[in-house]
């Protein structure tokens, strides 16, 4: 299925939701719509499925214009943030509820089957009130995926449940995407989901399409500073500098050696993402200097915040460390794993290689 999106525009009286814009998604693969709250994901979504009409432009399928066709007339399934079953049916007949419609045979083998996959076949005769979130969210997930259809809108669909089950959901949808034949576009505000799903990332913020390509190659190439804080988590450190021909001053403490031959505007921002900053110095590196004003322990990752001459930065160690506050830290980072953008236009003028960071 080739699902394209041509000069779509959406408002709601004066307020736009989505600027111009086009699309056209990688038939059967991942689209992971990346973005913080408000970039349009939803609203994009919902144009593609069938259940808003775009203010502007055109959608269509293999070639043929379905723009306004009712949701009812699609073969689309969609999961969304809530959990939404049948309340007074069984899980066995939730999941099996779409091949029903379509008077499919073999029902019960596809169901248990499905089940399986997402480990609720023990769940079968229950209802859904008396699963946990994290199960009735799988419910809601199988009878998607069952229905087989050319098109699958997942909206968040593990933002409500804990740390845990997200990790365990997503290693187990990214096996199950890559089974189907169907095209997959799956919506999320975190930038280490995107990464872990793979495929193609679209890249919104505030309505606008910022970038779109295979997943690896918007995270090591944002084609703009909007493009590298949306895929940056936590966010991407940001220092000034200039650019004298050979090299990128930075705050007058250190000289960044990156060249830059098509820089126009020698006022240039440098970006260091926190994972690229070590505490280990390796050869090539280039030593920050600073004392330690803030530490926090998250899941299995240490992020310190610290106050150096170029200005507070944020380092993301793996692994549980402990830091006394004040004390003096020197980090290291590869010049390879700096981001250079240009001063008007804020576009990526120089980049890291291909999986330094």
């Amino acid at each position: 299925m080739q699902l394209s999106l041509h000069n779509i525009k959406h408002q709601v009286g004066a307020q736009p939701y989505l600027y111009d814009m086009n699309l056209a998604l990688q038939p059967g693969a991942l689209t992971v719509l990346l973005g913080t709250t408000l970039s349009g994901k939803t609203t994009l979504m919902r144009i593609m499925a069938g259940l808003d009409k775009p203010t502007q432009g055109q959608v269509t399928v293999d070639g043929k214009d379905v723009t306004g066709m009712p949701v009812r007339e699609r073969n689309v399934a969609m999961v969304y943030q809530q959990f939404i079953n049948y309340p007074s049916m069984k899980v066995y007949d939730n999941i099996a509820s779409p091949l029903k419609l379509r008077k499919q045979a073999d029902i019960k083998a596809q169901v248990t089957a499905m089940a399986q996959k997402l480990h609720i076949d023990h769940l079968l005769d229950r209802l859904p009130a008396e699963l946990s979130g994290g199960q009735q969210q799988r419910v809601a997930l199988a009878r998607a995926l069952i229905k087989g259809a050319p098109l699958i809108l997942l909206d968040e669909p593990l933002v409500n449940l804990d740390y845990k089950l997200r990790e365990e959901l997503r290693e187990e949808l990214s096996g199950l995407f890559a089974l189907g034949n169907s095209a997959v576009v799956y919506a999320t505000t975190e930038p280490a989901e995107a990464l872990l799903l793979g495929g193609y990332t679209a890249v919104l913020d505030a309505g606008k399409l910022l970038q779109y390509g295979p997943t690896a190659e918007v995270f090591h190439q944002p084609a703009s500073l909007r493009v590298a804080k949306a895929f940056s988590d936590p966010p991407i450190n940001l220092i000034a500098g200039e650019y004298n021909g050979a090299a990128i001053d930075l705050a007058g403490a250190l000289e960044l050696p990156i060249a830059c031959p098509n820089l126009v505007n020698k006022h240039v921002t440098v970006g260091i993402r926190a994972s690229a900053l070590r505490m280990q110095n390796n050869a090539g590196d280039f030593a920050i200097a600073g004392k330690v004003i803030l530490a926090e322990i998250s899941g299995s990752d240490t992020f310190v915040h610290m106050e150096t001459k170029l200005g507070d930065l944020v380092a993301q160690f793996t692994g549980v460390h402990f830091f006394e506050l004040d004390a003096p830290l020197t980090v290291y980072v590869n010049p390879q794993q700096c981001y250079v953008f240009g001063h008007d236009e804020k576009l990526l003028v120089a980049a890291q290689r291909r999986g330094a960071n």
